[in-house]
């Protein structure tokens, strides 16, 4: 029997760029690229991101991060099209803004991983922006060299695959991108690195991603449900009637439980904001409104956030135990 296709297994990591249509220039003003940078810093605080490497140029950008439990598609769904409202209001323009959907190649093993972090921070020097990546702002070498207070990097995860004390990991971080820059012909001397040695410690772990035995993330499985049937699940893990949710009661715990039903669903499962809203009778804006205000809690509160992760381990147990039942079909997953 054939394994079934997996919607979308938390913990991977990937390469993800995109580059802006007709070849335009929007990062060569140093204010856009600015609010890009402070888009992506709050998104990755909003769906637990793990940052490795970044790198805007004029007309593109590269990051390699690790997701968690809300899918890489609707991160990057809201990171670019956030930015492209944004932009186009500042201009007054209109049209889309990007290429195309967001290109992410999966990272496997850690020679890839290296090899995706020096590529990344070497776009600068290879497109002739700099010919030292200590000067320039917009990519996270100078995060991981310690010039940065406050990074984007996660530089602690970055590093830790280069060694586990700070000294040895930058030393030989270092010694990949002049190895690298040297093969491709460009002046690898480098500037002195002395002042970003004074300080060591230990390197701190990344949290565990639990990994099979061909080299893939064990997280959730989330087999593909359509609006009716999740919010059927939902309610019956949640011990409440869907009638209640689609109702016009207004009592705070009813209430709550919408928000947490559509904040599971539309982050997690896949969902869209307009079926749900038409299965609970409500307007769409509101339920994407809902989504928005849980994402805002579950970062202020972990009691919310263990809510939401228990939720989700519910319905995963009950949709998985359905599938072996043969109640599910398998579906093509969506593509990231």
């Amino acid at each position: 029997m054939p394994r079934s296709l997996r919607v979308f297994v938390e913990g991977g990591l990937y390469h993800v760029y995109n580059r802006f249509a007709r070849g335009e220039s929007v990062f060569a003003d140093p204010e856009e690229a600015m609010e890009f940078v402070e888009l992506l810093r709050g998104v990755k605080k909003r769906d637990g991101l793990t940052v490795y490497a970044w790198a805007l140029l004029s007309n593109h950008y590269h990051v390699a991060l690790r997701t968690s439990a809300i899918p890489l598609s609707r991160t990057m769904q809201y990171l670019q099209g956030t930015y492209s409202r944004r932009f186009n209001r500042r201009w007054g323009r209109t049209g889309p803004l990007w290429q195309s959907r967001y290109q992410a190649r999966v990272i496997d093993d850690q020679e890839s991983f290296e090899r995706v972090m020096v590529y990344v921070h070497l776009n600068p020097v290879r497109a002739g922006v700099t010919d030292d990546l200590l000067d320039y702002a917009f990519c996270g070498h100078r995060e991981l060299m310690g010039k940065v207070k406050d990074p984007l990097v996660d530089v602690d995860h970055a590093l830790i695959g280069f060694g586990e004390k700070l000294k040895t990991a930058r030393r030989l971080y270092s010694a990949r991108v002049r190895a690298a820059m040297e093969e491709d012909g460009f002046d690898a001397s480098p500037r002195r690195i002395d002042e970003f040695l004074k300080k060591d410690h230990r390197l701190e772990a990344p949290e565990p991603v639990t990994i099979d035995e061909l080299g893939r993330s064990t997280g959730l499985e989330r087999p593909v449900l359509d609006g009716a049937r999740y919010l059927d699940e939902a309610c019956r893990i949640l011990e409440v009637e869907p009638e209640r949710l689609a109702s016009s009661r207004r009592d705070r715990e009813t209430a709550a439980l919408r928000k947490l039903v559509a904040a599971v669903g539309i982050e997690r499962w896949g969902q869209r904001a307009g079926e749900l809203a038409s299965l609970l009778h409500k307007h769409t804006v509101a339920v994407s409104r809902w989504v928005s205000d849980a994402a805002r809690e579950r970062q202020t509160d972990p009691a919310y956030e263990k809510r939401l992760l228990w939720l989700d381990e519910q319905l995963s147990k009950r949709a998985l135990s359905a599938q072996a039942r043969g109640e599910l079909s398998p579906k093509k997953c969506e593509k990231l």
